[in-house]
């Protein structure tokens, strides 16, 4: 025996030992996994999608003047919070017709609301009346805090969440040494071995993309994961103030002085903003304490164009708009994680680039999903009995069904939600959320009840029709068809309606094939044959005896 087999007794090797951890990080989380990607995906045009979930608020034609929009909604929100410690605009951008702002509310008794927020129209300065929606943000939120627990639990489980896929990955690359032939190769109707072609091609077509989102993921997060350095490092106020600087472009409230002063003119501050970072290059303005001789106002720089997430802005004193300081640079460390924080998020691209973002997005979410069925594939060949699989397999299996069909179906639910529920409805926005978890829970219902193929095909059918009437759905029940969009240029629109409709044909495709698929059961094994009567035969002696 060699010194390699004593080592590896049952002959298990590196690849082997790699192959396994992968089968299985990808499988406890994958459900998770699946998930965070799917809605991580669709995130990447979440301005898009609440604009759509609005259409109360008029279709955008080119991009107002910030400054102009800055004054006018900061004058309506002097008369609308009075007293407020702190309020935010995001102004207008070539992705958001309207401008957000946040507020908090002051003198805020124990148990009531402390902060506020809502739309306003950049032309008049008014907020706007459209229905409560929390958008395209929904989505955004899910993929790394989830819902209906506390948000830390959520980023806590999204982050062991990205450490298994991290673990997958590598893992993945050491088991495959095939990986980048097999990514050319594709065997149609080959049951298992079609989803492993299948699961190797969308892996390695987005390798480095799959590899820096998961990392970047724990990146943005590191502070929450390990925040040991953070807590010995950093212990004076003074210390923690020039971390918040380097992190956030949100300047905290000190202390009112007490005595009443107008802002100055909010149009010239972000004027002086636009000489630096030119006309469409403001994101935000903060001011604190307006209204009080202590107010101070920061012009923070929009994510468009550069490929970093450190905050820059101008600080600048509230009653006089004189210019305090400016912040156009940070650590090394903070530097790095601003960089890995864009890349991750990708606000910085146009919209070719966003469209690459989404595509290589969506191949990991198929990744995900791939694998995740392979396992029941690759099993089901080994059942003793497929009709009655053990109760490990049955509970794959359904969770396969709900988290990945189950999943489109609730997506397009909360979509069909949103046209639905009355817009006096109270508590609206929450109740899209809730119509959301409601048919999840019941495709996963669905999915225990009815036999498994029939719940893949039946669910994807379902995802289907809702995704290919939702256009059918806006035109009945807005001012905004796909005709009238396509009449007024409106691509927000007519880019939601395309989108639905392809992928519509996606699922059709995926339930057709579905229902036309019969799985190879694995033949019974043959009896050894007999042996040929030997000639010559041996006996224990070693004798030779010869027929005959």
């Amino acid at each position: 025996m060699t010194t390699d087999q004593q080592a590896r007794p049952d002959g298990r090797g590196l690849r082997q030992s790699m192959s396994d951890l992968h089968t299985w990080v990808g499988l406890l989380l994958g459900w998770v996994l699946y998930a965070m990607f799917l809605t991580g995906t669709v995130s990447y045009f979440k301005d898009e999608l609440s604009q759509w979930m609005r259409p109360e608020l008029p279709a955008q034609s080119g991009v107002p003047d910030q400054a102009e929009v800055a004054q006018r909604v900061a004058d309506e929100l002097v008369a609308l919070v009075p007293g407020s410690p702190q309020w935010s605009l995001r102004l207008t951008d070539a992705r958001n017709n309207s401008v957000y702002a946040f507020w908090r509310t002051a003198g805020a008794a124990p148990g009531q609301r402390a902060f506020g927020e809502g739309n306003f129209d950049p032309t008049t300065g008014q907020k706007v009346s459209s229905r409560a929606t929390l958008g395209g943000d929904f989505f955004y939120r899910f993929h790394f805090q989830f819902h209906y627990m506390p948000v830390v639990w959520g980023r806590w489980i999204a982050g062991i969440a990205a450490m298994f896929m991290l673990v997958a990955i590598v893992s993945g690359v050491i088991t495959h040494k095939k990986i980048f032939v097999d990514f050319f190769t594709f065997r149609w109707g080959k049951g298992q071995r079609s989803w492993l072609d299948a699961h190797n091609a969308l892996s390695v077509f987005g390798l480095p993309f799959h590899a820096m989102i998961t990392y970047t993921g724990l990146v943005t997060l590191m502070a929450l994961y390990m925040p040991w350095g953070q807590q010995a490092g950093i212990k004076t106020a003074a210390e923690r103030q020039q971390l918040n600087a380097e992190l956030s472009a949100f300047i905290q409230p000190g202390k009112p002085s007490g005595e009443a002063a107008p802002l100055a003119s909010i149009e010239d501050m972000v004027r002086h903003a636009q000489e630096r970072w030119g006309r469409d290059g403001v994101g935000r303005v903060t001011a604190t304490h307006p209204g009080d001789a202590a107010a101070r106002v920061a012009v923070a720089r929009g994510d468009g164009g550069r490929v970093s997430m450190s905050p820059q802005y101008l600080e600048f004193e509230g009653t006089t708009g004189k210019l305090l300081a400016v912040h156009e640079g940070v650590g090394p460390a903070a530097e790095t994680r601003g960089v890995l924080y864009a890349l991750r998020v990708g606000r910085f691209s146009d919209t070719v680039t966003r469209w690459l973002y989404f595509l290589v997005s969506l191949a990991g979410t198929a990744m995900v999903g791939t694998g995740l069925v392979m396992w029941t594939v690759k099993r089901r060949q080994k059942l003793p009995d497929p009709a009655r699989p053990h109760i490990g397999f049955h509970v794959v299996e359904r969770l396969n069904i709900a988290s990945i069909a189950g999943l489109s179906v609730a997506m397009a639910a909360f979509l069909w939600a949103n046209r639905l529920l009355p817009e006096t409805l109270a508590d609206r926005a929450n109740w899209e959320i809730h119509s959301f978890f409601i048919v999840w829970a019941l495709t996963l219902l669905h999915g225990v009840l009815r036999p498994a193929k029939k719940a893949w095909v039946e669910q994807l059918w379902l995802a289907t029709a809702l995704l290919a009437l939702l256009p059918v759905l806006n035109a009945a029940t807005t001012q905004r068809p796909l005709w009238r969009s396509l009449a007024d240029g409106d691509w927000v629109f007519i880019g939601m309606d395309l989108m639905c409709w392809a992928l519509a044909a996606l699922h059709a495709v995926l339930a057709v094939r579905t229902l036309r698929h019969q799985p190879k059961t694995r033949p019974a094994r043959k009896p050894a044959p007999e042996t040929v009567k030997q000639a010559v035969s041996k006996p224990a002696n070693g004798a030779v005896l010869r027929e005959g």
